[in-house]
């Protein structure tokens, strides 16, 4: 024998028939928490940021890079003279 009970009630309904906790403000708190952390990290993935991260400081920075490249550049080609 098999019985079947549909009960159509909405979740606050069947937590308050359980006599489980009403766990929402508690939720509210902490996701508002989160989307604060959230906010705070994408402010320092900005293009800007980045940017200021990645790449040298200052012009001079900069100068600097493109001597290591040039010198890089110029041995190879000596290199391939040599051979």
């Amino acid at each position: 024998m098999k019985i079947t009970f549909d009960v159509d009630c909405t979740p606050e309904e069947a937590r308050a028939f359980f006599g489980l906790p009403d766990v929402k403000p508690m939720q509210d708190v902490v996701l508002k928490k989160i989307e604060n952390r959230m906010l705070a990290n994408l402010e320092a993935m900005s293009p800007e940021a980045l940017l200021r991260a990645w790449l040298p400081a200052s012009v001079q920075g900069m100068e600097q890079l493109q001597k290591i490249f040039w010198s890089a550049f110029q041995n190879g080609q000596m290199r391939a003279k040599q051979e």
